[in-house]
């Protein structure tokens, strides 16, 4: 858990303080998922050419000649003219009079370009509805000059576009704040002027501006700055030559070489006209695009609870179950915001997913650590005495050396060295240890020969078993052949040592199989994987009552009639622990 919460908490710094490569990422992301918008059919762009500018003579063009552009333009049935050129200067040639003139006569917007020089025109009535918070400041503006602002039927307006963090134009404020009140920005004011409205309502959360309404229109989501997300709409295109503007809105600009300011977009470079008029198609838009006031603690929440589901489900399950829970929750992710978005609601879940990336990487690779100490720490423990296949189970699946154990029915093998503590008395401690060490190894390898288990070493004996923990069909048969291995590998060990001059050894071996708890035994800090149960005593029973019997081998009755070997009854005999007489046999190599 601590390592999940700094995992958790270095992820979320980019998001919740809005560093500058997160916020690039997150608006990449919002311009290719929000779906293009729809031409109202309100507008037309009138673009003069580098070509009409050869025709006119050059630029600026004469005023008197954009007079008669405007009367041309209502002439072909244009219900309006908003200029995205700038006048704060006279005209030299002395035209003003006739542009003023041809602006009376129908609705007309021109821009206001921002300046800081502090001085803003008159403001028209808002109404607010909540705190008068949030808002884009403007610093001061360009006017027009005089006759052409108090033109009738004119108005201004802000053409200004501001640019994001990667220095696109994106959000455009349909408001700009000054001293005095509230002044609209180009594309609002054609609005207005269409709609033949004076005044405007703001309406405000404690977070800023969240919506604009224009009598007439539907309320305009907005940010908390009043910035309006541009849907880029291709607006409709006319010429001086052809005029096709009947019933449109027309807004006039250029884009020759050099005189307008071409503006990075996420469509490509822009002029302010094309700009302009995709503004105002965009107020129009039904749901269209806005980031709410409430987006960062969306984005929060999908980021904490994906993160945290992700990195609960590699924890805590296996791989397979761990990627599947992965791959869903981070399709789940994208489908969510691939929704949001092009409903228009824009929320950001790119930093979530990024970070669920992140996150499971660093859990994986701290649980592939993690289990592979734990299997080298298992192996070093129990590859000495356990069976191989047995170890790898236990790399593979560390849960079962957790305490307990199942019944099963099992074969168990006891062997004890006879005479080893006249050997002890006879012989110096290195010699004894280098016998026993001897010949407990040939035993082992026999087990290890016919697919046993070795359970443990007791001073000169050893503990088998066969059908644990794997399934063994045929165990009765596995540990009989491996008793006869052992007392033809004790044959080769004794051969060896009376070469180096030592005493042989002899040993006695007892089988039995029946029923028994197999599991890990002992305490919580310290146990073995062993078997306890009436059928493991009997087997040891049985390895003791081989001095009795004069025999290397003695074999339980249910083993006997299972091993697929030819077994030779020798006595009903008693042991300890039994009321009844056990029936024991005993088989040879030489006879099957």
């Amino acid at each position: 858990m601590k390592k999940f919460l700094i995992i958790l908490s270095l992820l979320s710094i980019p998001l919740v303080f809005q560093w500058d490569m997160y916020q690039v990422l997150k608006l990449r992301t919002f311009d290719n998922l929000v779906l293009p918008g729809t031409s109202s059919g309100y507008f037309s762009v009138l673009n003069i050419t580098e070509e009409d500018i050869d025709r006119e003579g050059g630029y600026p063009l004469p005023r008197y000649r954009l007079a008669e552009i405007q009367h041309d333009l209502l002439e072909h049935g244009a219900i309006g003219v908003g200029w995205a050129i700038g006048f704060p200067h006279p005209d030299r040639l002395g035209g003003d009079e006739a542009f003023a003139y041809s602006m009376s006569f129908s609705k007309t917007v021109l821009p206001l370009f921002e300046y800081s020089n502090g001085e803003y025109p008159d403001t028209v009535g808002t109404v607010i509805l909540g705190e008068e918070v949030g808002g884009f400041k403007a610093s001061g503006t360009l006017q027009n000059i005089p006759i052409l602002r108090e033109s009738a039927w004119t108005e201004q307006g802000i053409a200004t576009a501001p640019v994001d963090i990667d220095n696109l134009v994106r959000r455009i404020p349909l408001l700009y704040k000054t001293p005095d009140g509230w002044l609209a920005s180009f594309g609002t004011q054609i609005l207005k002027t269409l709609l033949d409205v004076d005044t405007y309502v703001i309406k405000t959360n404690e977070n800023g501006i969240e919506e604009i309404r224009v009598r007439g229109l539907p309320p305009v989501k907005t940010d908390s700055l009043g910035r309006k997300w541009v849907s880029w709409i291709v607006p409709h295109e006319t010429s001086l030559q052809n005029m096709d503007v009947e019933g449109k809105f027309v807004i006039v600009g250029t884009d020759a070489a050099g005189i307008m300011p071409q503006l990075a977009t996420p469509v490509g470079l822009l002029e302010p006209h094309y700009i302009q008029a995709a503004l105002a198609e965009s107020i129009l838009q039904p749901d269209s695009p806005y980031i709410p006031d409430y987006a960062l603690a969306v984005e929060l929440a999908i980021f904490i609870t994906t993160v945290s589901l992700v990195w609960a489900a590699i924890v805590n399950f296996n791989i397979l179950i761990g990627a599947t829970i992965f791959v869903v929750t981070i399709l789940g992710a994208a489908a969510l915001g691939v929704t949001l978005i092009q409903k228009g609601i824009l929320i950001d879940v790119t930093w979530a997913i990024i970070s669920q990336i992140l996150a499971s990487t660093v859990a994986y690779f701290i649980n592939f650590r993690t289990q592979y100490r734990l299997r080298q720490q298992i192996k070093k423990q129990f590859e000495h005495y356990l069976d191989p296949r047995q170890v790898k189970r236990l790399q593979k699946n560390p849960d079962l050396l957790k305490l307990g154990g199942e019944t099963r029915y099992c074969t168990f093998l006891f062997t004890d060295v006879r005479g080893f503590t006249a050997l002890s008395e006879s012989l110096p401690p290195e010699k004894v240890t280098y016998i026993m060490n001897k010949a407990l190894t040939a035993q082992q390898a026999a087990v290890q020969q016919y697919s046993g288990t070795v359970d443990k070493y007791i001073g000169d004996a050893m503990m088998a078993f066969w059908n644990a923990p794997f399934d063994q069909d045929d165990h009765e048969k596995l540990c009989v052949d491996c008793a006869l291995q052992i007392v033809e590998n004790l044959k080769e060990l004794n051969e060896e040592l009376q070469a180096e001059g030592l005493a042989p050894v002899a040993i006695g071996i007892g089988v039995n199989s029946g029923a028994a708890v197999i599991g890990n035994m002992g305490s919580n800090t310290r146990f073995d994987y062993t078997a306890i149960g009436d059928a493991v005593n009997t087997a040891a029973r049985l390895e003791s009552a081989t001095k009795d019997q004069n025999a290397t081998l003695l074999i339980g009755k249910s083993t006997a009639n299972k091993c697929k070997r030819y077994c030779r009854f020798v006595n009903d005999i008693s042991v300890k622990g039994k009321s009844d007489k056990l029936q024991v046999f005993t088989a040879s190599l030489d006879v099957l």
